[in-house]
């Protein structure tokens, strides 16, 4: 330095910078260190900056007025700094020589304008918006000019005027430029020509963010401002990054991938060159020889085959092509986080030189402002590297789920048959959600696995440093805890599992009292019911109990130990050894050190568990893709040489490879355009055989070959989730004609009248909302409409009915239809339409046993006549359709006379005695299993149609509805909402836990502001006096912390259960209480969504909110009071502060609210569609759409991602943002401390500066808090709005109670009776006057919507009066409690409802009748044999609904129910088509004996079963419009007589 500054001017004065109040620096060190700063920088980095830009062009961007200001302005620099040089050789000319640096200053200046002018113009040639490389350099420039741009303003004043006036000038010039190029520099060039950018119509912001913008997130600012505005919307998200698209993502794993494979398909075939020497066995020769290019396609063969030869050393690692795809993006956020890590120890030492700058009386004071403002700018670098760090890794976590997802799918499309057998749907889904969910959770915390054991071990050095070898004992408190965490962590872990059960079992069993609620009604069992699910929601508070317990346990743990850990160091340090002085800035930087050590001490348990779980996952994922593939060459497509255009040469397939074959010397030659029949007994292969030719099976030998394009019926339709015509297009353009005729040659036509929007209805998944019938007409259609080549119909005929079978084999696959001159093999066993084909193969056991034209294998008399003569009686059935349509003509005959027999809720017509009798034998002669009733009813469509319309028009109203009601949830949470929580959880408890929080805060603040008394003896030298008590009481007071922490937890947890219970409680009692009506209109998956989601959330989520909310809380607002209590001017700034933050959260929990729903919605498509392609995979790669589905399966992921981008973007956005405000409060705390230092003690400054250094987390995730808090409270105002629905009549009116053995005689009397259904609807029974004798059996009969069952439901009260009542024995239903009334009448109701329990409780659920009045009912119902058989007798578990009895069990279960009952009063509402006529007949026997004298009521809907019923009523419109004797009714020749000659009971 000497050399080249001269002896002049010297390099460093002290005196000069430190102890002086105007510091300045030395003109030899702003020459050389200042100035060359920038330049080493701009050197160091452009060798590495180039070659990035070589590598990443992205089109060149036109010159701008802005460039070439840049560029001008690069180059007056330029010219300015060689100005400098010039004039330092005219000087030496003249004779006045300067020392060398004047000369390689200037020299080294000019050239490095000269490079950055230069990467100016490269910049833009490669299509680069904003530069942080070059914002760097000039901010470096700037920076580094300030000291001399001071100094010489300094040295002139002394002076009293300029010495070197070329000089002053040139410097204030270059000054002067270089702060105008830093302003240009932060603004943005216009984005590159050619980008996408241009096209996109919502693109990302953040490819054309300028440096500054994309550093602090500044880009999302304008989506928060939208969704602060109104809800966000899916048509407002950004499109997903380029780099992150499935498009880029998916081949980049799936190329390191095979690249894995490959290599372990190397290494194998060196192995087991060594082991075999002849060549591999022959099953392998479809790889090996087959088609030349199967080699290297398939490398997933050759690995497994060779696997099972047991010598396999080396399976594909999918983690290494994890590691190659993503790791080096991954690393630039390990970088970022390595840098964090280092920076976070800068502000403990920072500290550590205020307090000692405090405790120093004549120092200047510049220094403690300068360490005020290093804590700030190192605090921000902190933010912004850390939030970096957090981007590349959540950017990283999302890229790989994206990529696993696509994998999956790709793979799904392709494996064999033997390896999907090995995996369910459902096990393969969980590898898309779950597993790779887990991923992405760990790439988020994976850097912890190093950085943890960084900090710590960096933490330990600094804090020996400070307290030499006591800190081992905090370091021991500190692993003694992480045991105790991870015990609490399994115990809780098991309580969840048990809790979930109960969960499960309660929702299971809501589930059945919502969906049977009517039952529950008519009989009055709400209160056994609402028993038996209060039991289960006990046991679930019991185990949340628990679980909340173990909760406040680890809180406190988490809370006391950076205490604990301090006590043991400091009470260790003082008592080893008399000369260790605890003062202020031992204690506080010891303290911030502790904090710091907190975080990845509570960290790592929780990666390592993390890690743990992925890996299980990873061998998963690499499981699954791992399975063989189908193999592409095993059917040739390519074969043009023979006029056949199907052919199997000597076959033998199987499907798994251990497994046996399942055909074998397959020969089948099929000429162009011919119609092939293939038959044979079930399970003989014939599906197999059409499996083997469109290549899903395995090849073991022979040759296959098809020529042209296929089409693919399967035999389970497959129908995906999306409108009908998408269905039948399947990938192709729509031509109108050309799908015209489709669908009249499916015999489509007639269904598409029935459905609610034609062809564009949306079908739901798997079909559901088709028939049978209909699913696999419409995969007819697909095919017909794909138009391919050859046709391989997989028995297509069965789900359909006969005579529509009949009509899609004429217009479609027979030699007449639409596919004549096609090649189509048809697998069937409808034996009516062998005569017509051309070709018929046998099929016995896997072999082909004979082959030809039908009268050809007729004659041989061999396996083919056989099997006419076995299928010869349900061809019986199909040649009797002459009879059948016989039938069809004569119901289709009467039309409006057939719907008078039609109600509510049936859709079967009513044929009579005779037909049905014949329709009777039929179906037990057909073997086809088909119920010949729904063939005979699908037939005369239009009665069967005009049932259903109405509840499909009202489909779309509700989905409004459910809209609407949805909707209801955006925008702000009202504070009623909160108080009502507040009110569950009890006013008073409220309060106390509040007070607890603020005792625990106090409690901390207290023993802090002790430390910093005990820091003060040292300055007073009496330390050794009172050690004891100070350690004593430090002790005493972070004891009572820990416990005020556990007992606020624990308070807190019991007031959330409290809450649960009584919220839940009213939900249920107020729902058992809705009447019928509200059921009725409200779709019970909203309900159920009421017990489930959100009473989970009130559970589990809202606790654990409502904790971190506000432990947060008291936290910040602690540190806002001992910051203020230290220095009270501090207090000035809170309220600009606290409005940035009010005004920043507001914003983030606006939008991350919407961005989260936005998220869920778009997430479960994936799966669904994920599901469905799994089902569908054969029919996919038929038909050749396996690249439209993997496209389909990417946009839904980037679908989603689209919304979860900005959902990660947002938290940094918000970080930033939050933590800037947190170091403004480092900032305040600091400089106040430094301007009142006069009058504060070392202590406090320690104190108030360590308190604000913790603040910005805690401010972080209160407003993380705040959100989840609006999010979860919701739950709260939803359960709420369900309590409070209006309720029907009180269950018991006690002064009004009739006598206990009313009703005696039975007599009904109705007077002047109306009702209407709902508010606003019409009427349905008006002025209805009659009155029955008690023992009466009344018969009441009337077309649909009459108001038959409306005048049942009026009995029960289930529809209340409009006018008019009704009395029994006297006493007026309308005054008497619900089940006073309801548990006088019984009722056998259409559709037999059971709950899952024994078979007991569904008879008796109050317990109410002995063991042997049970059986005597079940021996009066005709079970008691069935019971009787059941090895539990009487505790026999019924299923959810019944499933396990057969339908006909059912309804006579519903009969030993009123038999139990037996009241005066019985209302049997007929069983219309569900039940067979046996079990019709037994209950008819069984009324007429056990109901004898009690008066009965019959909706019937088959007439004879009431014809010798004392008297008939008759309904019309609502009206009674005949009431007399069966008899008499018969002769006045009115509607009942109309209803009795349909019905043919009178000629």
């Amino acid at each position: 330095m000497e050399r080249l500054c001269g002896p002049e001017l010297p390099f460093w004065v002290a005196n000069q910078t430190f102890h002086t109040d105007r510091p300045d620096l030395t003109e030899c060190f702003q020459l050389s260190v200042l100035a060359w700063l920038p330049c080493i920088y701009l050197w160091a980095v452009s060798p590495i900056y180039l070659f990035y830009l070589k590598r990443n062009n992205r089109g060149y961007i036109m010159m701008s007025i802005m460039n070439r200001i840049k560029t001008v302005f690069g180059l007056l620099l330029w010219i300015v700094c060689w100005t400098d040089l010039f004039y330092t050789f005219h000087e030496l000319r003249q004779g006045n020589s300067q020392p060398p640096i004047y000369f390689v200053t200037p020299l080294v200046l000019g050239m490095t304008m000269l490079l950055a002018t230069f990467l100016i113009q490269f910049e833009r040639l490669r299509g680069v918006q904003s530069s942080g490389v070059l914002f760097i350099f000039w901010f470096l420039s700037v920076l580094c000019a300030i000291v001399p741009f001071r100094s010489k303003i300094l040295q002139a004043s002394s002076q009293s005027e300029v010495t070197d006036k070329l000089r002053f000038t040139t410097f204030y010039l270059y000054f002067s430029l270089a702060v105008c190029e830093l302003i240009l520099c932060c603004f943005n060039e216009k984005p590159p020509l050619f980008s996408s950018a241009v096209t996109d119509l919502n693109p990302c912001p953040e490819a054309t963010a300028g440096f500054l913008s994309s550093m602090t997130f500044w880009w999302f600012t304008s989506m928060a401002i939208k969704g602060y505005k109104m809800p966000l919307e899916a048509k407002d998200l950004w499109s997903l990054n380029q780099r992150d698209s499935s498009k880029v993502m998916v081949p980049n794993l799936l190329r390191e991938w095979e690249k894995e494979q490959t290599k372990a398909k190397s290494e194998q075939h060196l192995s087991t060159q060594a082991v075999y020497s002849k060549p591999l066995p022959s099953t392998t020769n479809h790889i090996t020889g087959g088609g030349g290019g199967g080699g290297e396609s398939s490398p997933e063969e050759v690995e497994v085959l060779l696997s099972n030869q047991k010598t396999a050393p080396h399976k594909p690692s999918f983690l290494r092509a994890l590691i190659k795809a993503f790791g080096p993006y991954f690393l630039i956020g390990s970088a970022y986080k390595l840098l964090q890590d280092i920076v976070t120890f800068v502000n403990p030492q920072l500290l550590r030189m205020l307090i000692t700058f405090t405790k120093q009386k004549d120092v200047p004071d510049w220094w403690g402002y300068a360490l005020a403002f290093l804590m700030f700018f190192t605090a921000i670098l902190q933010t912004l590297i850390l939030h970096h760090h957090f981007q590349y890794c959540f950017v990283t976590g999302m890229n790989v789920r994206t990529a696993i997802i696509g994998a999956i799918y790709r793979k799904a499309l392709v494996i064999t048959n033997a390896a999907k057998r090995s995996t369910t749907v459902g096990e393969v889904v969980n590898l898309m959600s779950v597993d790779a969910q887990r991923f992405m959770d760990l790439t988020t915390f994976l850097n912890m696995l190093w950085s943890a054991p960084l900090q710590i071990m960096l933490a330990l050095y600094f804090l020996w440093q400070n307290l030499g070898p006591s800190v081992l004992a905090g370091v021991a408190v500190m692993i003694m805890l992480i045991p105790l965490n991870a015990v609490i962590a399994m115990k809780t872990r098991a309580y969840q599992v048990e809790q979930m059960q109960y969960k499960d079992s309660r929702i299971k069993l809501m589930n059945e009292i919502l969906n049977g609620i009517k039952v529950l009604k008519l009989y009055a069992w709400e209160n056994s019911f609402k028993e038996k699910v209060l039991d289960i929601r006990q046991k679930e508070l019991n185990t949340l109990r628990k679980t909340a317990y173990l909760g406040a346990l680890s809180t406190m743990a988490w809370t006391s130990a950076p205490f604990l850990v301090a006590l043991t160091t400091f009470a260790v340090y003082v008592t080893v050894d008399e000369n260790n002085i605890l003062d202020a800035e031992k204690a506080f930087v010891s303290l911030a050190l502790f904090n710091i050590l907190r975080f990845p001490l509570n960290m790592l348990p929780q990666v390592i568990s993390s890690i743990v779980q992925a890996s299980v996952s990873l061998k998963r994922i690499q499981d699954f893709l791992s399975h063989d593939e189908l193999d592409p060459n095993s059917v040739d497509r390519k074969n043009n040489t023979t006029e056949f255009s199907v052919t199997v040469v000597n076959g033998k397939f199987t499907w798994g490879k251990e497994d046996p074959p399942v055909l074998q010397n397959i020969n089948v030659m099929v000429p162009q355009g011919s119609l092939l029949a293939v038959v044979g007994h079930v399970g003989c292969g014939k599906s197999s055989l059409i499996s083997a030719l469109l290549g899903e099976m395995e090849k073991l030998e022979g040759e296959i070959s098809i020529r042209g394009s296929v089409a693919y019926v399967p035999q389970q339709a497959w129908i995906q989730n999306a409108t009908l015509r998408d269905n039948i297009l399947f990938g192709k353009a729509y031509n109108e004609q050309k799908y015209r005729c489709v669908l009249e040659a499916c015999a489509l036509t007639p269904d598409l009248e029935v459905l609610p929007g034609g062809d564009m209805t949306e079908i739901g998944e798997k079909g559901i909302n088709l028939s049978g019938g209909q699913r696999q007409r419409v995969s007819l259609a697909r095919a017909l409409y794909s138009d391919a080549d050859v046709y391989l119909l997989d028995d297509p005929l069965s789900a359909v009915d006969a005579h529509v079978s009949k009509h899609i084999f004429d217009n479609l696959i027979g030699p007449e239809g639409a596919l004549k001159g096609k090649t189509r093999i048809l697998v069937t066993h409808g034996i009516s339409f062998l005569p017509q084909v051309d070709n018929i193969v046998v099929i016995v056991e896997g072999r082909v046993s004979e082959m030809g034209s039908y009268q050809e294998l007729l004659q041989q008399n061999g396996a083919f006549a056989e099997f006419l003569r076995n299928y010869a009686l349900e061809d019986f059935v199909e040649e009797d359709q002459a009879i059948e349509e016989l039938i069809e003509a004569e119901e289709l005959f009467p039309e409006d006379a057939l719907s008078n027999h039609t109600d509510i809720g049936d859709n079967e017509p009513v044929i009579n005695e005779a037909k049905r009798n014949f329709i009777r034998q039929i179906s037990i002669i057909s073997a086809d299993g088909e119920n010949p009733r729904c063939r005979s009813v699908r037939r005369h469509g239009c009665s069967q149609k005009k049932s259903p319309e109405p509840q499909e028009k009202k489909k779309p109203h509700e989905m409004e509805k459910l809209i609407q009601s949805e909707t209801a949830e955006t925008g702000r949470v009202k504070t009623k909402v909160y108080l009502e929580y507040a009110k569950a959880v009890g006013p008073l408890l409220s309060v106390f836990i509040c007070f607890l929080y603020g005792c625990q805060s106090a409690a901390a603040i207290g023993a802090n502001i002790w430390l910093s008394q005990w820091t003060n003896d040292a300055s007073t030298n009496q330390t050794k006096e009172n050690v004891h008590m100070r350690v004593g009481v430090y002790a005493a007071l972070g004891i009572a912390q820990g416990i005020l922490v556990m007992t606020s937890s624990f308070t807190l947890a019991m007031g959330n259960i409290g809450a649960a219970r009584k919220l839940h409680y009213n939900l249920l009692t107020n729902k058992l209480q809705t009447p019928q009506s509200f059921f009725d209109t409200t779709p019970i998956g909203r309900l159920i969504n009421r017990f489930s989601k959100d009473i989970y959330v009130i559970d589990e989520a809202l606790p654990s909110t409502v904790l971190m909310f506000l432990g947060t809380f008291f936290v910040s607002l602690s540190t806002m009071i001992v910051i203020v209590s230290s220095t009270p001017i501090f207090a000035v700034v809170i309220a600009p502060l606290a409005f940035i933050y009010i005004f920043v959260q507001r914003f983030y929990v606006a939008t991350s609210r919407q961005l989260k729903r936005l998220e869920s919605v778009s997430r479960s498509p994936i799966y669904s569609h994920f599901s469905e392609t799994i089902t569908g995979s054969s029919v996919i790669r038929a038909y050749g759409r396996h690249s439209a589905f993997v496209l389909m399966s990417d946009l839904k992921v980037d679908d989603n991602q689209k919304s979860y981008y900005p959902g990660i973007v947002s938290n940094r956005w918000l970080g930033v943002r939050i933590e800037f405000i947190g170091n403004c409060i480092v900032l305040f705390a600091a400089l106040f401390a430094v301007t009142g230092k006069e009058n504060l003690n070392p202590g406090l400054v320690g104190l108030s500066v360590s308190y604000a250094l913790q603040v910005t987390m805690s401010l972080n995730w209160m407003v993380r808090m705040t959100s989840d808090l609006e999010n979860n409270i919701v739950a709260v105002e939803r359960v709420k709005e369900y309590s409070e629905t209006k309720t029907e009549a009180p269950w018991e009116v006690e002064d009004k109670k009739p006598p206990p053995d009313w009703p005696m005689e039975g007599n009904v009397h109705f007077q002047d009776y109306s009702v209407r259904y709902r508010e606003g609807l019409d009427l349905v029974l008006k002025n209805l006057t009659l009155s029955v004798k008690g023992g009466e059996k009344i018969g009441i009969v009337g077309r649909t919507g009459a108001g038959k069952s409306s005048m049942t439901l009026c009995l029960f009260r289930i529809l209340e009066a409009a006018a008019g009542e009704i009395t029994i024995d006297e006493v007026k239903i309308s005054d008497i409690g619900l089940h006073d009334l309801r548990s006088k009448l019984t009722i056998i109701p259409q559709e037999p409802v059971l709950f899952s329990g024994t078979l007991r409780m569904n008879l008796d659920p109050f317990e109410q009748c002995s063991d042997e009045e049970v059986w005597k009912a079940l021996q009066h119902s005709h079970l008691d044999k069935f019971v009787s058989n059941q090895p539990a007798k009487l505790e026999l578990e019924c299923a959810e609904g019944g499933e396990n009895l057969s339908v006909g069990q059912r309804q006579l279960v519903c009969l030993a129910r009123a038999l139990l009952r037996k009241t005066r009063i019985l209302v049997l509402d007929e069983a219309t088509a569900a039940i067979d006529l046996e079990t019709d007949d037994l209950i008819q026997s069984t009324i007429r004996t056990q109901f004898e004298d009690c008066t009965v009521f019959t909706i019937a809907h088959r007439l004879n079963t009431i014809m010798d019923y004392t008297r008939v009523l008759v309904l019309d419109k609502g009206q009674v419009a005949e009431f007399d004797t069966p008899t008499n009714l018969l002769s006045q020749r009115g509607i009942f007589y109309n209803m009795a000659k349909d019905a043919g009971l009178v000629q």
